[in-house]
């Protein structure tokens, strides 16, 4: 067995809560594809009260440890203000998120592209320009086809979710494997 593929000891993970995480990608990756609107809304819910929750935990924390109280104050204040707002307008945010989502990787895209050409002339080989146009275009096109993007991304993350999941279960029965074996 490749143990450059498992975590080291001092930082693994118990192989039933990587069988946990993969299972619950599993399920949000097949919930995305069988009702991705439903699930992209509750998604987003959780979202706002995970941001409620660290907004409180973040001005808690100003109160225990002084130290950076301005941030804490700040972070504190948005997240509590972004999870009301989430919580409150449950549609309007899942369209809202999903845009925001939208743009982020639309320009990121660009981003990456710019630098990648950069690279390019500063002699990393063309192969490095082409990716480099090609995320520009990449970019260009979700930025113009916003709403497209939007309404595909549930599919893009369940995707990535199903996936991903299915890596997590084989990847927990590895880690029992290499437990049971240095045992």
């Amino acid at each position: 067995m490749d143990q450059a593929l498992l975590p080291s000891r001092a930082h693994a993970m118990p192989w039933w809560l990587a069988l946990i995480e993969g299972i619950a990608g599993i399920i949000i990756g097949l919930l995305l594809f069988a009702s991705p609107a439903i699930t992209t809304a509750v998604l987003v819910q959780v979202l706002g009260i995970y941001f409620l929750i660290m907004g409180i935990f973040s001005l808690i924390g100003m109160f225990i440890n002084p130290k950076g109280w301005g941030w804490k104050l700040f972070m504190g204040i948005i997240g509590i203000i972004a999870g009301l707002v989430i919580i409150q307008h449950p549609i309007w945010s899942t369209i809202g998120v999903a845009a925001i989502v939208a743009l982020f990787i639309a320009v990121d895209a660009i981003i990456m592209g710019i630098i990648r050409l950069i690279q390019a002339f500063q002699g990393a080989g063309w192969w490095t320009g082409i990716v480099g146009v090609l995320l520009i275009i990449i970019g260009i096109y979700l930025f113009t086809n916003l709403g497209a993007t939007v309404i595909a991304l549930p599919w893009v993350f369940g995707l990535f979710a199903l996936i991903g999941g299915i890596i997590g279960v084989f990847a927990a029965f590895r880690i029992r494997s290499a437990e049971k074996a240095a045992a």
